[in-house]
């Protein structure tokens, strides 16, 4: 290749030569194929591969994408749509909205550039109007201006993902197949978190999984028991299957806090706040909604605590939880939170808010969601000192049609109870006395399936009763109240059906003076836990509520915890970590059988694993019910086996316990027997070994201990 000559050697040459280079046409030459001399073309760089850096600092820029491709004419109309959407989330800059346009049309290119003035409000105003939807057509797309080298990096070609083998999972319904029809529960004491089942006929769980510091804080099944979740510092995991519990997903989420499934397990909410810098300000929430089998975030909100502090139970940093409330059945088709006078009602398939605004209720407080279907019940308090009635309303979801609403008068307090199967809705209802000095209780039942959804009014025979606790019977007609005022008070059962007439609530009976200040339905109805938790130091009453009778009384010292297994057929009472004694919990049969007791130390969580609904049609669990005693026959055969098995058992160890006390005094008997002549030596020849043929006696022995000589002076 020939050396690279500078252009004054050039005209040197050419000078040399007598070559007169303005006459020379440079285009006419053509050099050798492949062949360069060492001159570098213009184009070569252009063929480089660039690395374009950005500046630091754009993060106050976003770039908003899928605008309408407008002509000139209609410019300054879109630029103030635009801006008008964007001004209300936070202060653009002089300038600070570009819209290209295309030079040889005019035409607007469908997306913008704008500047605010902080990066936070920049993040804010992606968070909110990612996705927003200006018409059918365009639907907002926004990133961060910084964001634009990760999209230049995406290759000009589409290359086909990587196809990889599928490989089965483990079925993660395999547990309900246990051919015992065991439930599972799972136990956190200490730094050690266990998954057992519950082996009823053995009287013991037996383990099925246990790992140490397996969570940070707590663990919670999923509704329908498909999941174990776990939280940790850097999010949450769920873990499923029915020995093994592999890690099935990941959700990152920082100092996550609180987590909480939708119905159906579909998506996972988790919650995270933190401490501002500044005392006075609120602390910063963090809420993420995530598809529980893909991990990918499906919606996020954040904001200040105050922005969350409405509504809802129990929480941190003054945030209720769960801040959002599922509903429509086990569907996961929407999902509520409530504001300032109003309720925003999201659904699932875009996240965002129905008709994309809140249902607007001036000064409403609380809200629930029917357990089957989408309809919401609203409570609205009083208003202008009594002027304006309380009210309570019912909302069907998505079309937000008001279905019964009825106006309260001297209303003080409202509590909403929803029936497990959406017949009826239990509104207790607080009212002042004509004096306003003191308060009064009542009930309002609606009968949501009926047509016009009646409404009956129930009041205690004692109006002034304190109503302690309120319970609907699980997929039944009745419900339980303890009322009264007394250190005993009394437990009342009522029936939404009276005999014939199935329109009218009636009373069953009035338990008088019980010792119990909640109530644990069975899942399966018919029987109830009458509990005397805290005060009552675990006072246990097992009633059967069809027979109207007590089947048993028991106690459980200090018990703080009454779960039933999702069948029906079991209870655990639990003493938790809050006492530093006598942490465990009992076992008992749905009657008030004590089956075993577990002791832990440090004994924090229990929790059984829940079941999915039953494929069973009532019918066929009806025809089920009516040949029990054809389908009992074969589990009462394998009781009496696994009872035989066990008085075996019993007697296999009572043998062994008699043959280890022979094999005992057999050994005593040898070393007793080889002592024999130490103890003649002992007892001065004496060869007699017993004490009757001798005689005690006290014998004074002195013994000079020690002797020392001192010299005493006079002086």
């Amino acid at each position: 290749m020939a050396d690279v000559m500078s252009m004054e050697d050039i005209q040197a040459t050419a000078a040399r030569l007598n070559v007169d280079l303005d006459s020379l046409d440079l285009d006419s030459i053509r050099l050798p194929a492949g062949e360069t001399f060492g001159i570098i073309s213009d184009d070569d760089d252009l063929k480089k591969e660039e690395d374009f850096e950005f500046e630091e600092g754009f993060g106050n820029i976003i770039v908003v994408d899928n605008l309408p491709v407008v002509p000139k004419e209609k410019f300054e109309k879109l630029e103030g749509v635009v801006r008008k959407i964007y001004s209300q989330i936070g202060v653009i800059k002089e300038d600070g909205l570009w819209m290209p346009t295309d030079p040889d049309t005019g035409k607007t290119q469908g997306y913008c550039f704008i500047e605010y003035n902080t990066p936070q409000e920049a993040e804010l105003a992606k968070e909110k109007t990612h996705g927003y939807k200006l018409d059918r057509s365009h639907i907002f797309s926004v990133n961060m201006f910084d964001e634009i080298e990760k999209f230049l990096k995406v290759p000009e070609e589409w290359a086909p993902p990587e196809s990889k083998p599928y490989t089965p999972g483990e079925n993660l319904q395999k547990w309900l197949m246990d051919e015992k029809a065991r439930d599972q529960f799972v136990i956190r004491a200490g730094s050690d978190t266990e998954v057992l089942w519950n082996d009823a006929r053995q009287s013991k769980p037996e383990l099925v999984y246990k790992r140490s510091y397996w969570t940070e804080s707590f663990v919670q099944w999923s509704p329908l028991g498909t999941y174990l979740a776990t939280v940790h510092r850097q999010g949450a995991a769920v873990w499923g299957g029915a020995t093994t519990f592999n890690r099935l997903m990941r959700y990152q989420h920082s100092q996550v806090k609180l987590i909480d499934f939708s119905p159906g397990e579909r998506f996972l909410v988790t919650y995270s706040s933190q401490e501002p810098s500044n005392p006075r300000d609120t602390h910063r929430v963090v809420i993420n909604i995530f598809d529980v089998r893909s991990g990918k975030v499906m919606r996020d909100f954040k904001g200040s605590a105050d922005e969350f502090a409405i509504g809802g139970t129990g929480g941190v940093s003054g945030v209720s939880w769960p801040v959002f409330r599922w509903g429509g059945g086990r569907e996961d088709k929407y999902f509520a939170r409530i504001g300032k006078n109003a309720v925003s009602v999201y659904e699932t398939e875009t996240f965002g808010l129905i008709d994309k605004k809140s249902i607007k209720v001036e000064n409403v407080i609380d809200f629930s969601w029917s357990p089957t279907d989408p309809i919401l019940a609203l409570f609205v308090p009083e208003l202008g000192g009594g002027n304006q009635p309380a009210r309570v309303s019912l909302v069907q979801i998505p079309s937000k049609q008001e279905l019964r609403q009825k106006n309260l008068f001297s209303v003080s307090d409202c509590k909403l109870y929803w029936q497990s199967n959406g017949e009826y809705l239990a509104v207790k209802v607080d009212r002042y006395t004509k004096t306003k000095k003191s308060t009064y209780t009542g009930f309002e039942l609606f009968r949501i399936k009926e047509r016009d959804i009646p409404i009956e009014v129930l009041e205690l025979e004692n109006k002034n009763d304190k109503i302690i606790a309120f319970a609907w019977e699980p997929k039944g007609h009745r419900f339980a109240v303890i009322h009264g005022d007394n250190p005993r008070p009394d437990v009342s059962f009522y029936s939404m059906r009276s005999g014939t007439n199935t329109g009218r609530v009636s009373k069953l009976t009035t338990l008088k003076g019980k010792q119990a200040n909640a109530l644990f339905w069975s899942p399966g109805g018919r029987f109830i836990i009458l509990a005397g938790l805290k005060g009552f130091n675990g006072q246990l009453e097992f009633y059967n509520v069809d027979e109207l009778e007590t089947m048993a009384q028991a106690e459980h010292f200090m018990a703080t915890d009454v779960e039933w297994d999702p069948t029906g057929r079991y209870c655990v009472t639990a003493v938790t970590s809050v006492h530093e004694m006598e942490n465990g919990f009992n076992v008992w049969s749905f009657n008030g059988k004590l089956l075993y007791r577990i002791l832990k130390d440090h004994f924090f969580q229990f929790l059984w694993r829940p079941r999915p609904p039953s494929f069973l049609t009532a019918e066929k669990e009806e025809e089920i019910a009516k040949n029990l005693k054809k389908y009992s026959k074969k589990y009462e055969a394998e009781d009496q086996d696994v009872s035989l098995l066990l008085s075996e058992q019993d007697r296999e160890k009572r043998k062994a316990l008699k043959e280890e006390w022979a094999r005992w005094i057999s050994e005593w008997k040898r070393l007793h027997e080889e002592e024999k002549l130490e103890r003649q030596k002992l007892r001065d020849g004496e060869a007699s070994d017993e004490e009757e043929e001798y005689e005690a006696k006290e014998v004074e022995v002195e013994e000079l201990l020690d002797v020392s000589e001192e010299v005493i002076s006079f002086d």
